[in-house]
């Protein structure tokens, strides 16, 4: 039998040797595939050991990647509006905790939409005023229009989002409206947090591709993305809502946008639908974008998008990050110990693959 991986509950540990079997850790996992060393230090010497090659300047493919990435995780919000098993207030709570405590700098806690539409987030209030703010984590919060900003910020929100569309037909199913209309309420709260100093993501969804139209042009994604920079939106998240996107689609779409909005404030956001996400975060990285959206054990979908799979997994993207030397100050370990507690909430596997090594290999070790 080959080598086992495994993640302790506590960070990561010295192997263990259980019924013959010597257990590894993630971060030796990440180590053994460039030759790093084994221990606790593995993973930040294998981002040394990275950097220190010479990468960039050897192989053309790693020539214009970050040093740093963020990582805005939205599994809290975006990843449990779609789940069916009702979720409790302090289940989310203690999630989005675990997530802050791995790193995250900005985890996205919930959406000021009207529980008629999504009723597992009904407790936005709740979850909000149990948070504890002043540490180094945001905790953004969707609002729909200017009735769910005011909401928003009654409950103490610090920061928002809005949520627009780069296809017509997606808007009016999703929103009830169409995009004109829908870039109307959003200038309305952008000029509202703005008087009440309160920054404002903007989201764009469909950027590739549209359950009901089909592809969509790279130029509506980017007349869309700089109506929200121009209003005031102080990243824009360009999401492939139904994750049909590969690379060939996802660089001429960047290419748009970047000709409007400077990619110093664009961030991308993947669904996994046909198994892409990674590359096409890859291809965002080369272009110079450096903010990555991911959820938590790979939760979420789409009410609106029969089909679409959840958001890339944020396991998957540390892993990849680290294995290619870019710093996120996220502990991946904490990461997979949140997969697991959501996981077993909602009642599903968690479908990011690093999680599912990790549980594999815990349960090969019991045997």
């Amino acid at each position: 039998m080959g080598r086992v991986f495994s993640v302790s509950a506590n960070g990561v540990k010295e192997p263990k040797v259980q019924n013959g079997r010597r257990r590894h850790t993630v971060a030796e996992a990440e180590a053994a595939v460039c030759g790093g060393a084994e221990g606790e230090q593995a993973k930040s010497a294998t981002a040394m050991k990275l950097r220190e090659s010479g990468l960039s300047s050897r192989i053309p493919l790693f020539q214009h990647l970050p040093q740093y990435v963020k990582i805005v995780e939205v599994g809290a919000r975006d990843g449990l509006q779609n789940e069916k098993t009702h979720v409790p207030t302090v289940v989310k709570v203690e999630l989005i905790e675990r997530l802050a405590e791995a790193g995250l700098p900005v985890v996205e806690a919930t959406s000021f939409v009207s529980p008629k539409w999504i009723p597992q987030l009904a407790d936005h209030t709740e979850v909000l005023r149990a948070l504890r703010f002043g540490g180094d984590t945001r905790y953004p919060v969707l609002t729909p229009n200017l009735k769910g900003f005011e909401r928003a910020v009654q409950a103490g929100a610090k920061e928002v989002a809005v949520f627009a569309a780069a296809s017509e037909s997606f808007s009016k199913s999703n929103i009830n409206c169409s995009i004109v209309e829908s870039l109307e309420r959003y200038s309305a709260v952008c000029r509202a947090a703005k008087s009440a100093g309160i920054p404002v993501r903007g989201y764009v969804s469909c950027v590739v591709g549209c359950p009901i139209e089909g592809a969509v042009a790279p130029e509506k994604v980017a007349e869309v993305a700089e109506k929200l920079y121009n209003m005031g939106c102080y990243e824009i998240s360009l999401g492939d809502t139904i994750g049909v996107g590969t690379p060939g689609c996802v660089v001429p779409m960047l290419e748009a946008v970047a000709k409007r909005v400077p990619t110093a404030r664009l961030a991308v956001h993947f669904h996994d639908t046909y198994g892409q996400a990674l590359g096409n975060i890859l291809v965002a990285l080369q272009m110079g974008i450096n903010v990555v959206d991911s959820s938590v054990a790979g939760l979420g979908g789409c009410p609106y998008a029969k089909g679409a799979s959840g958001n890339v997994a944020t396991e998957d993207v540390v892993y990849m990050l680290n294995g290619l030397g870019i710093k996120t100050n996220v502990n991946i370990e904490k990461v997979i110990e949140a997969a697991k507690f959501i996981s077993q909430h909602v009642g599903k596997r968690p479908v990011s693959k690093v999680t599912q090594a990790v549980r594999g290999s815990e349960l090969e070790s019991r045997l």
